[in-house]
C-alpha cells in the first residue's frame, strides 16, 4: 500500500510532528493559512446563547484581518470589556453581552459596523 493510504508521515526526526493535511512540519504547514472568503466589507456585532446552556456571547464577524491580527484584536475587545472570549474560524467571541462596547470599539478602527440581530 502506499503511505499517503494509510494517512503519510506522522513524525520525523528531522522535523518533529508533520501536518497530516500537507505532509509538512507543524511549524510550516500550510493548511491553517487558508484566506478567508472576501466578505461584503461590513463589520457585523451581534449576541448569541444558542448552544451555550443561555450564556450570552458577543459575536464580531467580517473582520478583514489575518489570523494574526485579528488574535491582538480579539486581546484588544476581551481586555476592553473585561471578560473572556477566543477567535474560531475568524470570528471574535466575546463572553457576555457587549455589542455598544464594542461597535464604540470599532468604530474609530475606519471599518463600517453594524449591529446584528435583535
Amino acid at each position: 500500500m502506499m503511505k499517503k493510504a494509510l494517512g503519510g508521515l506522522v513524525y520525523s526526526t528531522e522535523h518533529g510532528t508533520m501536518c497530516p493535511g500537507c505532509s509538512q512540519p507543524k511549524d510550516a504547514c500550510i493548511c491553517k493559512k487558508q484566506p478567508r472568503p472576501a466578505g461584503d466589507g461590513v463589520v457585523r456585532v451581534s449576541r448569541e446563547t444558542k448552544g451555550r446552556k443561555g450564556k450570552g456571547v458577543t459575536l464580531i464577524k467580517g473582520v478583514p484581518l489575518d489570523d494574526d491580527e485579528l488574535a491582538v484584536l480579539a486581546k484588544q475587545l476581551r481586555t476592553r470589556c473585561g471578560s473572556g472570549g477566543t477567535v474560531k474560524d475568524g470570528v471574535i467571541e466575546v463572553q457576555g453581552d457587549h455589542c455598544d462596547v464594542v461597535l464604540e470599539f470599532l468604530k474609530p478602527k475606519g471599518w463600517v459596523v453594524k449591529r446584528a440581530g435583535g
